[in-house]
């Protein structure tokens, strides 16, 4: 099965017939049982409970671990039947599955270590010890593999108890067993199943009929076997079944023989027991009697897993074998007082099986009292596993022996069906013809009874309780059940007509009201809109006209100064063409001509760069006009901020002013220095031009002209200087206006004051720019005048030392 279905590499499996636990009953399969469809179903069902896939594989390892230590084997190692394991590849196999040391698990199980005094001694075994130590683990391994999956199993399901606080549990009991020879585990399932067999007694006859006659109703009392008696004999202290065996397991010379001695000596009188002879004896189950052979009993009851192994199982690298030690370490060690049972060589007394049996039963015992119980008994029909095969003593014995024969007689003479008074008036008074609101719950219930003509024989009347035979309610639910429905009809038919009216009438409600308050809101909107479009206008017209002016102002400005630059160059050129005829003369008039001609360039990309600056600061007046007219209201906390801001404004202006102040000065000294180094080589030239006798004049116009042309840019500097000074003055103004609230405008003064004072010191700096080239090129023409004078004088002292030559 393990083969087909899972990776044979991680659990190294065989043929099931090579494995010693699987191969004694020589049944390797079933008909009619697909054990691949098996294995399919259960790793569904693991994935339904939500056991994920890593867990999954441990519980297969574990699994095949349990297969693999049947099949461990043992040498002698002396003469005395001690022991080791054979280092073959079912220790191996275990080893890698656990997840320990081969070596680790070789020697917990050859070797048990005792504890005398302050000592530890390491004692080896036989081979009869190392065999039940190996099927010690092997069983602990499968054992509390199985309580890990309930848990697991139980954690998924308790998902809705916590939600809700109620649960469903299913207790599936072994039943009594009862074989040619029973042992250990049949004496502890049988015990077992007596102490449930009394809870189902005293659930179904002992409470039931107690009920009855604490109700006062005519009852005659059914008599069934009680397993008391039994349940003594398995539990009185010191003298019980359990006690005497946990007694003999404790001494070290105890024997299955002693302790049936002991059974015997001690038990004889009680009417449940029996001895027999040699080892065993007989116990009067509620079932029927049970014969018991002692053999194997004490081995049985004491904790064969040492502490090595536990020891072992905690060491493993798997999160499995560790979780197993642990629960075994809480669950078998408690402090002792009395005898010490040295064979099992922990330092702790360790629980014995029986005890530990006893402990979960008592636990069993008190979650079904907690509880409401249901029964269902299973019988079985023969017993070769047969289908259609019916075996009437069998039956027969088995409903006798389930107590089934005494259930139904008080099924058939009780009442199964019970309520309280009140619950059944308020359950069932609404059925009465006659209005009884009035009456006491006892006669409202007789009132249903008689009006319904239930037999008096059908139904008791207790003190608090109604008590009804078998299928006499039904008659009541059905009509109330009728009755509810006509009810429930004709509520959802009167419901629904008086909802879909109340609907109608909030729908016409509703449609009025929002015409109204959609007509009220679309007018509002159209005078503000109205109101709107006609300031927009009137701004509109005033701004349009006010930039038409100003743009042909600079327009015109421009065209000025363009056509003197234009009319200045031409004059020049023709004032040029007349004074030389030499070519020395013609080279000087060209270089002329292409310094004017660049000259002429720079004077139109500025005119153009002008134009677009200009450009640039119509769109952002016309902006900030716009966004001056938006706003309204909120200046009047900003007027100490505005006066501080006014005053770093005036002290900028202030600061530019006397910046241009120092830069006409500088231009006006730069003037009147060249003009009289102009008048000194005006007079030199006079004095040497004609003594040659040459027609030849030299211009006395080529440095002025350009210094000219440099001063009315830096007037148009000062002039755009004045005008900004004044726009943006009048924009401060009309914003501390607004803020004291001499003038209305929908704006927001304190956003506009932060957008003006950006635009203030952006055009600050661009024209600091413009300020700073402008001073440059004037400084490059000076530079070039000079270097021109000192040419002419060349040229004119060349010539007067020629003259004097000749």
């Amino acid at each position: 099965m393990f083969i087909q279905l899972w990776p044979t590499e991680k659990l190294n499996l065989k043929d099931v017939d090579e494995y010693k636990y699987l191969k004694q009953s020589n049944c390797y399969s079933i008909t009619g049982v697909d054990d691949a469809e098996q294995f399919h179903v259960v790793k569904e069902a693991l994935n339904v409970v939500h056991v994920s896939k890593e867990d999954q594989e441990s519980v297969f390892a574990m699994l095949a671990a349990v297969l693999w230590l049947g099949n461990v084997s043992f040498t002698m190692i002396d003469n005395e039947n001690h022991v080791e394991a054979v280092e073959d590849e079912s220790l191996i196999s275990v080893a890698k599955l656990i997840g320990c040391d081969i070596a680790d698990l070789s020697l917990a199980l050859s070797t048990r270590k005792m504890r005398v005094g302050y000592d530890n001694i390491v004692q080896k075994l036989t081979l009869s010890q190392a065999i039940e130590t190996r099927d010690a683990l092997a069983k602990s391994i499968y054992a509390c593999l199985f309580e890990w999956l309930v848990e697991q199993i139980n954690k998924s399901l308790a998902v809705g108890k916590r939600l809700t606080g109620r649960s469903i549990s299913i207790l599936d009991i072994y039943g009594f067993e009862s074989f040619d020879r029973n042992s250990f585990e049949q004496f502890c399932i049988n015990y077992a199943n007596e102490r449930l067999q009394q809870h189902f007694n005293r659930h179904l006859f002992k409470l039931e009929q107690e009920e009855y006659i604490q109700d006062g109703i005519d009852w005659t009392k059914v008599d069934f076997d009680d397993n008391q008696d039994c349940l003594h004999l398995f539990e009185k202290k010191p003298l019980g079944l359990l006690s005497l065996l946990n007694e003999e397991s404790t001494f070290p010379n105890g024997t299955d023989y002693t302790f049936a001695n002991k059974l015997k000596q001690h038990l004889n009188s009680n009417p449940c027991f029996r001895g027999e002879r040699e080892r065993a004896f007989t116990v009067s189950h509620f079932a029927g009697e049970v014969t018991y052979d002692t053999t194997g009993f004490l081995e049985k009851n004491r904790d064969l897993l040492h502490l090595d192994s536990i020891q072992l199982l905690s060491s493993s690298s798997c999160h499995l074998p560790q979780a197993f030690a642990s629960n075994m370490l809480n669950q078998s060690e408690k402090p002792v007082v009395g005898p010490l049972h040295k064979a099992g060589g922990a330092d702790s007394q360790k629980l014995s099986v029986a005890t530990k049996f006893k402990g979960q039963l008592f636990q069993l015992m008190q979650r079904l009292e907690s509880t409401t119980p249901h029964f269902i008994r299973c019988i079985k029909p023969n017993n070769f596993q047969s289908p259609g095969s019916y075996e009437q003593g069998l039956v027969l014995q088995q409903l006798r022996c389930c107590g089934v024969l005494e259930v139904v007689r008080i099924s058939r003479s009780g009442f199964p069906t019970r309520m309280s008074h009140q619950k059944f008036a308020r359950r069932y008074g609404f059925l009465l013809v006659e209005n009884a609101a009035s009456q006491d719950p006892l006669s409202v219930s007789v009132a249903i009874l008689h009006q319904f003509n239930i037999l008096p024989e059908m139904y008791q009347v207790g003190y608090t309780k109604l008590f009804f035979r078998t299928g006499q309610i039904g008659v009541l639910e059905d009509t109330r059940n009728n009755t509810l429905h006509g009810i429930l009809c004709v509520q959802s038919c009167f419901r629904g007509y008086r909802a879909r009216r109340h609907f109608k009438e909030l729908q016409r409600g509703i449609t009025t009201l929002q015409s109204f308050v959609r007509g009220e809101k679309t007018r509002k909107e159209y005078a503000v809109l109205l109101q709107r479009h006609r300031a927009a206008v009137i701004i509109q017209k005033q701004i349009k006209g006010r930039n038409a002016k100003r743009t042909f102002k600079n327009i015109s400005d421009a065209s000025i100064v363009i056509q003197s630059a234009i009319r200045g160059c031409l004059v020049r050129r023709c004032s040029g063409d007349i004074g030389f005829k030499s070519g020395v003369s013609e080279v000087n008039e060209s270089d002329e001509v292409l310094v004017k001609s660049s000259f002429l360039a720079e004077l139109q990309r500025r005119v153009l760069k002008a134009e677009a600056a200009l450009r640039e600061k119509e769109e952002e007046n016309d902006i900030l006009h716009q966004r001056l007219l938006q706003y309204e209201n909120r200046w009047s906390e900003y007027e100490l901020k505005m006066k501080s801001m006014e005053e770093v404004w005036q002290k900028q202006m202030r600061s530019l002013q006397s910046s241009l102040s120092i830069a006409k000065k500088s231009l006006a000294v730069d003037e009147s220095e060249r003009s009289s180094d102009a008048s000194v080589n005006t007079s030199d030239d006079r004095e040497y031009s004609w003594d040659a006798g040459s027609n030849l004049k030299v211009p006395e116009s080529n440095g002025l002209r350009p210094m000219s042309a440099g001063l009315s840019v830096i007037s148009r500097l000062a002039e755009e200087f004045e005008q900004r000074s004044q726009v943006f003055g009048d924009d401060a103004k009309f914003l501390v206006e607004v803020k004291s609230g001499q003038v209305d405008a929908s704006l927001n003064p304190d956003r506009e004051l932060r957008r003006l004072k950006q635009m203030f010191e952006t055009w600050k700096k661009d024209y600091a720019g413009r300020l700073r080239e402008t001073k440059v090129v004037l400084n490059k023409l000076g530079n070039e005048e000079g270097a021109l004078d000192k040419v002419k004088k060349k040229f004119w002292g060349s010539r007067r030392n020629s003259t004097r030559y000749v």
